[in-house]
C-alpha cells in the first residue's frame, strides 16, 4: 500500500518535499493544508495533490494520512507539532523543529505519552557525502581528529518582514543555518555537552542573530562552525587529524567529499552522482521508522533535537537588550 503524507504549509520548502516524495516508490502526498485555501489549491494544482484544505485539523481527520510533514515558518512549528501529536499522527517537521529547550521537552514528553513518531527533518545527516565523511573519520582514515571547522552562509533579504530577519516568524542565523553546523559536526564527531560549547553572535536591529561563531571543545578536538546572513564565506567542512584531513564543500547540501593523507595528497574523492533531491533520504527514514512502529529515528534522535535547542537557548541568552 502507498504511504500517504499530508503536508502542512504551502511554502517553498514544501514544494521540495513534494518533489522528493514523487521520487519514492510507494509514497504519495495525499493532501495539502494551508491557512489560505487559495494558496492550498494553487499548491495542490502545481504538485498534483488530490485534496486541498484551509484547515489543518479537518485535513488530518478526513484524509487520515500515514504521516504529516510540517513545512510552515519556524514560529509555528511547535504549535503544529503539538496539534498533530494530540491527533495521533506521525510527524516529520522541518528544522528547527523547536526554538527552545522548553518547547522540545514538552513536545517530546507528549510524543512519548501518545506513542507517536516524531522526527526533525535534518536532511543533511542523510546525504551520502556526509555519511562518507563520517565513515572516513570512524575508520581512522585521518587518524585522530584534532580540529574541525564548518562554514555556512547565505546573504539573506534584510527586509524585516521577511522570515529570515523577522523575530516574530522565528528568524535568525542560528535557527536557519547554525542548526546545520551543529548537527553535521555532532553527527560526524559525536555528542557534546552544551557546557563545552561557546558561542558569539552579531545581532540585527530587528532582534535576530545574523552571524554566529561557535566553539565546541571535545576532549581531543576543537570544532568550530560559523553561520551567517551577512558574510560571504567559502562554504565547506574541513576536519583535520594527525594522519590526514577531509574536506566537504557546501556541507549542508553536498554531493562530494575529499580525503587527503598526511602529506596533503588526495587519496579518495567521493562523488554522489545519483541524488537529485536530498530530501528523499529523510523521508524514506521516516517511512521506515513509522512502518516498523518506532517512535524516533536513530540518525536524528530526540536527544539530538534537544541538544540543538540548548544551543539556541545559549545564543538567545546573549540577545542584546534594547
Amino acid at each position: 500500500m502507498s504511504f500517504r503524507f499530508g503536508v502542512l504549509g504551502a511554502g517553498r520548502i514544501s514544494n521540495k518535499f513534494c518533489d522528493a516524495v514523487a521520487r519514492i516508490d510507494g509514497a504519495e502526498v495525499a493532501a495539502i493544508a494551508s491557512k489560505s485555501m487559495e494558496r492550498a489549491q494553487a499548491f495542490a494544482a502545481a504538485n498534483a495533490i488530490p485534496k486541498a484544505y484551509d484547515d489543518y485539523v479537518r485535513m488530518i481527520e478526513e484524509v487520515k494520512p500515514d504521516a504529516v510533514y510540517i513545512g510552515v515558518t519556524t514560529n509555528a512549528h511547535y504549535e503544529l507539532v503539538m496539534l498533530c501529536l494530540e491527533l495521533g499522527v506521525p510527524i516529520l517537521c522541518e528544522k528547527p523543529m523547536f526554538t527552545d529547550m522548553e518547547q522540545a521537552k514538552t513536545a517530546l514528553a507528549k510524543a512519548a505519552e501518545k506513542q507517536v513518531f516524531l522526527m526533525e527533518a535534518m536532511w543533511s545527516r542523510f546525504l551520502p557525502a556526509i555519511k562518507k565523511a563520517k565513515q572516513w573519520v570512524d575508520e581512522g582514515r585521518i587518524g585522530n581528529p584534532t580540529s574541525s571547522n564548518l562554514t555556512i552562509a547565505n546573504l539573506m533579504n534584510k527586509d524585516p518582514e521577511d522570515r529570515f530577519y523577522s523575530a516574530a516568524l522565528g528568524g535568525g542565523s542560528a535557527y536557519d543555518l547554525g542548526v546545520y553546523g551543529y548537527d553535521i559536526t555532532t553527527f560526524i564527531l559525536g555528542d557534546i555537552s552544551i557546557d563545552q560549547v561557546e558561542e558569539y553572535s552579531i545581532w540585527s536591529n530587528t532582534g535576530v542573530d545574523i552571524e554566529n561563531h561557535v566553539v565546541m571543545r571535545y576532549p581531543n578536538t576543537i570544532a568550530t562552525f560559523d553561520s551567517s546572513f551577512i558574510s560571504v564565506m567559502d562554504e565547506r567542512l574541513i576536519i583535520c587529524g594527525d594522519d590526514g584531513m577531509l574536506i566537504v564543500p557546501f556541507s549542508h547540501y553536498t554531493t562530494e567529499a575529499f580525503l587527503y593523507d598526511s602529506k596533503r595528497n588526495l587519496v579518495e574523492h567521493f562523488k554522489d552522482e545519483e541524488t537529485v533531491n536530498g530530501f528523499v533520504y529523510e523521508i524514506m527514514e521516516a517511512m521506515r521508522c513509522i512502518r516498523e512502529g518506532k517512535l524516533e529515528s536513530t540518525v536524528i534522535t530526540h536527544r539530538d533535537t534537544i541538544a540543538s535547542t540548548l544551543l539556541y537557548d545559549k545564543v538567545n541568552a546573549h540577545k542584546p537588550v534594547n
